[in-house]
């Protein structure tokens, strides 16, 4: 799949640097490095987890992710597509993820095993931080 871009014309340099960013959320998902991915947070950011919990602010953020992140790739693994980035300032950004959990073969997990995640980014001093995420179960059709 390949992204798309909103505007078309946003500046090369932010769409290869966000998707390095969600390369570096999926690297670090997949390592289980809680530092890692704890470090693409403000300090202030919100985060609504897969299971719909808010996390407000860092702190939050950090002692679910402490508690869910070790030992998460034990029996698998998980990958990250970006499908879109919407630049709504040149300085916020929105990326929209596909999301896909493997078992330890490599398989798609067939329940539960996928996401659509969205991070809104920001950035601040040259440097894209998430400010909000939603992270969303995908489920089959009803």
């Amino acid at each position: 799949m390949t992204a798309t871009f909103t505007p078309v014309s946003a500046p090369e340099q932010d769409r290869h640097d966000l998707i390095a960013l969600v390369a570096e959320i999926e690297r670090a998902q997949q390592q289980e490095d809680v530092e890692g991915f704890l470090s693409l947070f403000a300090p202030t950011a919100v985060w609504v987890n897969g299971a719909g919990t808010r996390l407000i602010g860092i702190e939050e953020i950090s002692e679910f992710t402490r508690g869910v992140l070790p030992g998460a790739m034990a029996d698998g693994s998980v990958t990250y597509e970006v499908e879109h980035i919407a630049f709504i300032t040149p300085d916020v950004a929105l990326t929209g993820v596909r999301q896909q959990y493997l078992d330890a073969a490599g398989r798609p997990l067939a329940e539960d095993g996928a996401g659509s995640p969205s991070y809104l980014w920001s950035r601040t001093d040259g440097s894209w931080k998430i400010v909000a995420g939603q992270n969303t179960a995908v489920v089959a059709s009803y």
